[in-house]
């Protein structure tokens, strides 16, 4: 069996939007290596766009999942715990920050705009890991999603900056307190792609052709580059790795 194979594996997928969602092309990969997943989706706003795309993937869960919901969260890992019994793998792709706060200078953001964002992009990804790990008995991998404006100031990132870079000290941290029972946490840092999240940044467009003009492979990566490294952090081929963020960009993040 190649040790990419995920057959057998029980995984959890948070944060489709839609068919251009990075949480989807990391979904397609961990379908196409052989895994079961239960998908999520936001609210019944959101569920006609997720519903069609999980239900292609042959998902046996299809849940929603609001993390600033009380209990909802709860809500998604106690019907893996009655359904499945365990839990392998989750990914964790969603962020969120009010778009006044967003768009204003860090300094400016308020504290309640800057708490949400913490609570959306961060600490729900905490709450995640608390939750599985008593479903990961036999160990485990859980995976986030991030990017470069979390060490490097990215005009027009602002708030989201410093929450990614908290994301990743947590990523640290558990990947630490967690390792002892096997369970894996790593963060993955695509380059720019055009996501129904990404379009809240300001002058988007101009940081896609900036990084493709940039990296060094002069390319743009795609839901699917990024799928691809999630299927592998998530197998046994990458079980001697822990506490790190991939980065998927083409090397965009070595150029100065």
């Amino acid at each position: 069996m190649s040790l990419l194979d995920l057959t057998g594996k029980r995984g959890l997928v948070v944060g489709i939007a839609n068919a251009n969602s990075i949480a989807y092309g990391c979904a397609k990969a961990f379908h196409a290596a052989g895994a079961e997943l239960a998908i999520t989706y936001l609210n019944a706003k959101a569920e006609p766009y997720v519903r069609p795309l999980a239900e292609k993937l042959a998902s046996p869960i299809i849940v929603p999942c609001d993390v600033r919901e009380s209990g909802q969260l709860e809500a998604v890992f106690e019907r893996v715990r009655q359904q499945w019994g365990r839990l392998d793998f989750l990914l964790h792709s969603i962020a969120y920050a009010p778009k006044e706060d967003l768009h204003a200078r860090v300094v400016d953001c308020s504290q309640a705009g800057f708490l949400v964002a913490m609570d959306v992009s961060c600490h729900s990804f905490i709450r995640m890991a608390k939750l599985a790990e008593p479903l990961m008995k036999d160990g485990g991998c859980l995976l986030t999603v991030t990017f470069y404006g979390s060490e490097r100031v990215v005009e027009h990132y602002n708030l989201m900056g410093p929450v990614k870079a908290a994301l990743e000290s947590a990523v640290r941290y558990m990947a630490a307190e967690l390792g002892p029972k096997g369970i894996r946490v790593h963060a993955i840092s695509p380059g720019p792609l055009k996501t129904r999240a990404a379009s809240g940044i300001e002058a988007f467009d101009e940081l896609l052709e900036r990084a493709a003009r940039r990296a060094p492979t002069h390319d743009l990566v795609t839901i699917d580059d990024v799928g691809a490294v999630a299927a592998c952090l998530v197998s046994d081929a990458a079980r001697a790795m822990t506490g790190n963020t991939a980065y998927v960009d083409g090397g965009y993040h070595i150029v100065a």
